[in-house]
């Protein structure tokens, strides 16, 4: 079956204008908005947001959004941020360019030129260079981690044309959200449309060199950052989840893994985390900042 992407994009759009209908900006909360940070118009603006009461460069968390490689942006996003934000962050919040209208490799590419205007532009906007953090959910925690991957291993970057900022930005800790990360595998076994809909093009163009740069977990090395992985109960992907956290201990990487619900809660599904109103989603979200602040010893 043909991957329809206008009927995901309905469908998750549906959902998340009723998981944050009546959300509003809290009063403490600062928000630089519609920030151009590349040459894609819409698909390359980003916000950032900090309390009111912040002066001087903080500890910072960059977000990448999920949505199947097709759907998302920063409007969908900025509860989630402010959220985090209000933990005593700097957040940025940024949409990229999304599947099929502009396939693999469009949207690292937009995360790469995001994190070279962070690394330029830092000082204007409270955040602190020394301490980044990175957060990531369902495909964004798949980009998170083959972002990652490209930052801290010298062989992986010579697979991409891409000027890497590797210098400039050296990632702390990274909470990957209900995400899957073995995609070669998915493509090897034909899962997953919204993936295959994303780097089709790239297959067709060079399978080989396709393959291998989508082998995230083949070049996690022992630079990776220390990362928090979590998924719930109800969540399709959480097979996902202690594979990855298996793979990174075995790597010698500081990292936690948790599964958070019961059988008897249904409503802990994929991504969880960012509705607002659910308790569970508060408990997650002060783990990884504890998470993060342990590792930054903030």
């Amino acid at each position: 079956m043909k991957f329809d992407a206008e009927k995901l994009r309905r469908e998750f759009g549906a959902s998340d204008q009723k998981r944050d209908a009546g959300l509003t900006t809290p009063d403490n909360i600062k928000r630089y908005d519609d920030i151009a940070y590349g040459e894609y118009g819409r698909y390359n603006l980003l916000d950032i947001y900090h309390k009111k009461d912040v002066t001087s460069p903080q500890k910072t968390i960059i977000d990448i959004h999920g949505g199947g490689w097709t759907y998302g942006d920063k409007d969908v996003y900025q509860h989630y941020c402010m959220d985090m934000a209000q933990r005593g962050f700097t957040v940025v919040n940024f949409s990229y360019r999304l599947s099929p209208e502009d396939p693999y490799p469009a949207a690292l590419e937009d995360i790469n030129a995001v994190f070279t205007w962070v690394a330029e532009n830092a000082a204007a906007y409270n955040i602190d260079l020394d301490k980044i953090c990175v957060t990531g959910d369902s495909a964004g925690a798949q980009l998170a981690s083959q972002y990652l991957a490209l930052l801290t291993n010298s062989a992986f970057r010579k697979l991409f044309p891409m000027q890497i900022p590797h210098e400039q930005i050296k990632v702390k800790a990274v909470a990957l959200n209900c995400g899957c990360y073995d995609m070669k595998g998915r493509v090897e076994a034909q899962e997953d449309d919204p993936f295959l809909a994303y780097i089709d093009k790239a297959l067709t163009e060079n399978r080989e060199l396709t393959l291998e740069q989508i082998d995230t977990v083949k070049y996690i090395n022992a630079d990776f950052p220390p990362a928090y992985i979590m998924s719930a109960e109800y969540d399709f992907l959480k097979e996902h989840v202690k594979p990855m956290y298996e793979l990174l201990r075995a790597k010698g990487i500081v990292c936690e893994w948790k599964l958070y619900g019961k059988a008897e809660d249904t409503y802990m599904g994929h991504v969880f985390h960012l509705n607002q109103r659910l308790e569970e989603a508060k408990i997650c979200n002060d783990d990884e900042c504890r998470f993060f602040d342990e590792i930054l010893g903030a």
